[in-house]
């Protein structure tokens, strides 16, 4: 079972090798704003339970579970900012919202939000008449 900040954890990971090739300890800890030493402990819990592999003074490897769990938080991650943006959420908002929502939606409401962001990709005109009904709705409140 994962924790929330274990899965913060796996999708730097993840990204950091995708985009370097290997991930420190040193790396983690300044893609998250955080000290080695708090990083160095997470990274021995994830260790421990199976998903990466890591010695101490080098850098660590993601396990077949680790990575697929990256892989899976990252395409996450990318969808409900995908999401969040087909609904006209600023991007200041957004940001924060997606960290909040993508570890506690549960795999149906997840999978429905993906339903909904794909058809409207398919669906331009939807897309727009939500995007035109939003804008009117506002105007409404603000009067």
């Amino acid at each position: 079972m994962t924790t929330p900040s274990m899965e913060d954890y796996l999708e730097k990971i993840y990204e950091l090798i995708k985009n370097k090739g290997y991930a420190r300890v040193s790396d983690i800890a300044v893609e998250l704003n955080l000290q080695p030493s708090s990083v160095t402990k997470m990274v021995q819990k994830l260790a421990e339970a199976g998903y990466i592999n890591y010695e101490r003074y080098r850098g660590l490897v993601l396990t077949p579970a680790g990575a697929a769990l990256g892989e899976s938080m990252k395409d996450r991650h990318a969808m409900l900012e995908q999401f969040l943006r087909l609904i006209g959420v600023p991007e200041e908002t957004l940001r924060r919202d997606v960290e909040g929502i993508e570890h506690h939606v549960s795999p149906a409401t997840f999978q429905a939000l993906q339903d909904l962001t794909t058809f409207f990709q398919q669906s331009p005109a939807y897309q727009e008449a939500f995007q035109t009904h939003q804008a009117h709705e506002r105007t409404k409140a603000n009067n």
